[in-house]
């Protein structure tokens, strides 16, 4: 595998979750074993997210779990996508990011979303009002000091500075037009997340590149290798309805889901990407009360997946 910028067009990469049934010390070993298996079986990078309160299959701190996996990949890059921005000091995320992205050159990705779940607020003692314009703030003033553009003292930060000669890519989760105008005037890329149908995603897509978006798009698609643990990964899906809009379920394909053998999944996921105009794929496994090992397995299998669909990219 070759080095690969964090969400380069063509790249392939994987989301890591933790295995929540685990106690603390464990999740953290586990979460580092499978971001070294995602490397040895050729993923571009690794992406994780957030939510709080043990919120299942979630950690709280996804800046510090991509240290924890870059730490334990031999090659490629990992991403918070997303982190839930409105919950910091835009700056904060800013400073961390830009020295992570320090220690690891060229290995640090930055994917941010508004959230949406009230507990993860709740336990910040914040509220979700005024969350647009709140989350639009933040990602201006976050997308400028990474590009190396930071304003006022902030300015001032070595690591900060050093993003002038070697930017870390943003990515700004998005499911409306808004949102897609939005992440094309702050010059960050778009994330979609694993439900949203290709056809909405296209419409997307086309109005982000008509508003002058130039930065990638990334596609997370769900996948198991074989026949899928059906009542996990449905499991999950209602508890994702169970706090997104109505507006979002709208465009949902709950059934989006690409399953069986090696080249039945590679088919999908080229068909997937090239029917939603993105750039980039983020593969999911992961379902809370999966066990490790069947993780693992997933992950390993997943290698041959990647050469096929590298293969038909040629």
């Amino acid at each position: 595998m070759s080095a690969v910028r964090p969400f380069a067009p063509g790249s392939v990469s994987l989301r890591l979750y933790p295995h929540g049934e685990l106690p603390a010390e464990r999740i953290v070993a586990v979460f580092r074993r499978q971001a070294t298996a995602a490397s040895t079986a050729e993923f571009d990078g690794v992406m994780t997210s957030e939510h709080h309160g043990g919120f299942a299959g979630y950690l709280p701190n996804p800046i510090q779990a991509a240290g924890w996996a870059l730490d334990a990949m031999p090659l490629g890059w990992a991403a918070p996508c997303p982190l839930l921005l409105p919950l910091r000091p835009a700056a904060l995320v800013a400073e961390e990011i830009a020295w992570l992205a320090a220690r690891h050159p060229g290995r640090v990705g930055l994917g941010v979303a508004a959230g949406s779940l009230e507990s993860d607020f709740e336990v910040m003692g914040q509220t979700n009002s005024d969350l647009t314009s709140r989350f639009a703030d933040g990602l201006g003033m976050v997308a400028a000091a990474l590009r190396g553009e930071a304003a006022g003292v902030l300015a001032n930060d070595q690591a900060v500075q050093r993003c002038a000669g070697d930017p870390v890519p943003v990515l700004s989760a998005a499911m409306s037009p808004a949102a897609v105008r939005r992440a094309a005037s702050c010059d960050v890329g778009l994330l979609f997340d694993s439900l949203t149908d290709v056809a909405r995603c296209r419409e997307l897509v086309e109005e982000f590149r008509a508003d002058g978006g130039q930065q990638p798009v990334v596609l997370i698609r769900r996948v198991w290798v074989g026949g899928a643990p059906t009542a996990r990964h449905r499991d999950q899906v209602d508890v994702y309805a169970g706090y997104a809009s109505s507006a979002a379920q709208t465009h949902w394909d709950s059934s989006a889901m690409i399953t069986g053998g090696v080249d039945d999944i590679a088919e999908g996921l080229a068909t997937a990407r090239a029917a939603a105009g993105a750039d980039a794929l983020n593969l999911r496994v992961h379902a809370p009360g999966l066990e490790p090992a069947i993780v693992d397995e997933q992950i390993a299998a997943l290698a041959d997946v990647l050469s096929a669909l590298r293969g038909s990219s040629d």
